[in-house]
C-alpha cells in the first residue's frame, strides 16, 4: 500500500514532519510484551519511524467476536505501513473469551493504552495524540473505551500509575448494543447477571457529551453485525451532543482495515489533531 504514502503527503506533513523522519526507515518489534497477567505475557507488534518524533500513536484491536483473531489478521492495521505514514503503531493480542471470560479482553485494551503512556519516554510518542482503531469485536472494545472509559473494571496487566488517555476512536463494522446482538452471548462474565453485564459492556448505553470523538464505519450488507447497530449508535451519540462521524457504505460487507478505511481514518485523525 505504498501509494498511500504518496497520496497522503499532506497528512504526513501535518502529523509532525513524519515523512522526512521516516525516510531513513522504520523500526519494527514483534511480540513485545505490553502487560503480564498471572505471569502470562500480553503480546503486541509495534513499529515506528526511525526519527526524533514525537509521533502520534495508534493502537489497533482485532476482531473475531472476542474469541478468535490476532494482531496480524485482516481486521488490524499493518504496523509497518502505519509507521511509514508517521505513526507509532501498535497492534495488540488480548485474552480471548474461550480462555479468559470477559471483561478480560477489555482490561487488556486498557492496559495497552497505559503501556503507551508509560513508555513515552522510551519511544518518541506524542501522548496528546493517541488514537484507537478496532474492527468488529475490536471496534466494540475501542468504542466502549470512548464511551465508558475504564468503567468499574480493575486495572490488570501493569502500568497502573499511567493514564489511560487517548484523543479519538475509529470503529469499523462493530456492535454497540450486546443484548440485541446474536453473538453478544459470548460476553459472559462469570457469576454475574449476563443481561446486566452486557448492558454495562454496550457502548450505546454510555453515550454522553463526554464521549471521545468517534468515527463509525459500517456497511448495509454486513452479515456479522447489522447496520442498525451503527445507525442507532450514531443517532444516540448525536442526541447526546457527542462528536461523531459516520461513513455509511452499501456494499462493503463486514469490512476489515482496507485502503478506503485507512483513507477515512487518516482524514479523521488529521481533523481531530487539528482541533486540539
Amino acid at each position: 500500500m505504498m501509494h498511500l504514502s504518496l497520496t497522503l503527503c499532506g497528512t504526513l506533513a501535518f502529523l509532525g514532519g513524519a515523512a522526512g523522519d521516516s525516510a531513513g526507515g522504520i523500526v519494527v518489534k514483534e511480540d513485545l510484551v505490553y502487560g503480564r497477567v498471572h505471569g502470562a505475557g500480553l503480546l503486541a507488534d509495534v513499529a515506528l519511524p526511525d526519527g526524533k518524533g514525537p509521533f502520534p500513536a495508534i493502537i489497533s484491536v482485532h476482531g473475531g467476536r472476542w474469541r478468535g483473531g490476532s494482531k496480524t489478521d485482516a481486521s488490524t492495521i499493518k504496523v509497518a505501513e502505519w509507521a511509514k505514514l508517521g505513526f507509532f503503531a501498535m497492534s495488540i493480542d488480548y485474552r480471548l473469551v474461550g480462555c479468559t471470560p470477559a471483561p478480560a479482553c477489555y482490561q487488556d485494551l486498557q492496559c495497552a493504552i497505559r503501556w503507551v503512556h508509560a513508555h513515552a519516554g522510551e519511544y518518541p510518542i506524542d501522548t496528546k495524540r493517541v488514537f484507537l482503531i478496532g474492527q468488529s469485536a475490536g471496534g466494540h472494545l475501542v468504542s466502549l473505551a470512548a464511551t465508558l472509559g475504564e468503567g468499574p473494571f480493575e486495572r490488570t496487566g501493569g502500568w497502573n500509575d499511567a493514564a489511560p488517555e487517548f484523543l479519538a476512536v475509529i470503529s469499523v463494522a462493530a456492535p454497540y448494543e450486546l443484548n440485541t446482538l446474536d453473538w453478544g452471548n459470548l460476553w459472559t462474565p462469570p457469576g454475574q447477571d449476563v443481561q446486566a453485564a452486557r448492558a454495562l459492556a454496550s457502548p450505546m448505553k454510555h453515550a454522553s457529551a463526554k464521549t471521545k470523538p468517534l468515527l463509525i464505519i459500517h456497511s448495509d450488507d454486513d452479515k456479522s453485525v447489522p447496520v442498525k447497530q451503527a445507525v442507532d449508535m450514531v443517532r444516540t451519540l448525536q442526541d447526546a451532543k457527542a462528536t461523531v462521524e459516520f461513513r455509511h457504505y452499501t456494499d462493503k460487507g463486514h469490512m476489515g482495515i482496507t485502503d478506503f478505511v485507512i483513507k477515512e481514518s487518516l482524514a479523521f485523525i488529521e481533523k481531530q489533531s487539528a482541533s486540539k
